[in-house]
């Protein structure tokens, strides 16, 4: 009889993920990738994380050498078990599954994390006012471009989306953060309602490894309390290997950048980005990069049957 799998199941806005501690678990393979994210046969989530050492990894090792203290490393897969170089989800969640098991203290300092997308810096941050009970954390999520360049933020599009439920096709804009995005913008909430993710929306040209797509409908702009302007936008998304999801971190800073790319200069360099699984705060910061914020959750700790989960 194997012994039980000890796993934690956590989610950011509802991007839902089972953890496992790299220091007692093995390495990961598709097989059990996918029977722990199915969700009637196994555990259930959009993806699996292993925190691990990142001396472990070849990905790690490598950051190693550049950034001595990125020790941990977030070995993550999408739930149909493909490896996956970043989420921005993932990466809070993975940020209080560490707290929680004693591999970090906030109080000591940023959490540097190692990823396939490179090194993320975590720091536990104050929720915003009226925000559900949960710790946030604030992850700097590097550098972003447009993979078309200048040309494609001058025209809007470098890309055409063809959506189940929507009419025609839409132009879209590429956005690299580490994982490919693909961001078409609707003209109003019914739109976003009407559109049929069930299926992978249909990207020209093909994205030589795939991409999420993200349908956003911006909401306009405020001022905060204390005189910054806010924009704000609705969002929904397919990932790349999942389908559907409740909320996707890098998704949400892509859908933010490519809206203020479209709005031209001036427009607000904080935009709350709402998503079915709640809300997430993205910040466009001086160099090129962008900052994510949001909650996360551990919501069980429990042990696998192994023997049962191999044997569906």
């Amino acid at each position: 009889m194997t012994a039980p799998l000890h796993v934690t199941k956590g989610h950011g806005t509802q991007n839902d993920f089972v953890l496992l501690d790299g220091r007692t678990t093995p390495p990961l393979d598709t097989a059990l990738v996918r029977s722990l994210a199915d969700r009637r046969a196994g555990i259930g989530a959009d993806g699996v994380i292993r925190l691990t050492a990142s001396a472990e990894l070849p990905e790690g090792a490598a950051l190693l050498r550049t950034e001595p203290g990125a020790v941990w490393f977030m070995d993550y897969r999408n739930g149909d078990g493909s490896i996956a170089e970043m989420c921005g989800n993932g990466v809070r969640v993975v940020a209080d599954y560490a707290r929680s098991l004693g591999m970090w203290d906030p109080a000591a300092g940023d959490l540097v994390l190692g990823t396939r997308a490179g090194v993320r810096r975590v720091r536990r941050v104050e929720p915003p006012t009226g925000s559900p009970a949960a710790d946030w954390y604030a992850v700097d999520m590097g550098e972003w471009h447009l993979p078309a360049g200048q040309q494609a933020a001058a025209v809007g599009a470098d890309a055409e989306v063809t959506v189940a439920g929507l009419a025609v096709p839409r132009p879209a804009l590429s956005v690299d953060l580490g994982n490919p995005h693909t961001v078409l913008a609707l003209a109003d909430e019914a739109e976003l309602a009407a559109a049929d993710l069930t299926a992978a929306p249909d990207v020209r040209p093909v994205p030589p490894h795939g991409t999420n797509v993200e349908l956003v409908v911006p909401l306009g702009e405020t001022v905060d309390q204390d005189g910054t302007p806010v924009g704000r936008l609705r969002m929904r998304v397919h990932e790349r290997g999942v389908g559907e999801t409740r909320s996707c971190g890098t998704g949400a800073c892509a859908a933010a950048l490519a809206v203020r790319t479209w709005a031209g200069d001036g427009s607000p360099a904080v935009w709350l980005v709402d998503v079915p699984g709640g809300t997430v705060r993205v910040t466009a910061l001086p160099g090129g990069r962008v900052e994510l914020a949001g909650p996360a959750v551990l919501v069980a700790e429990l042990y696998v049957d192994l023997d049962a989960l191999a044997a569906v």
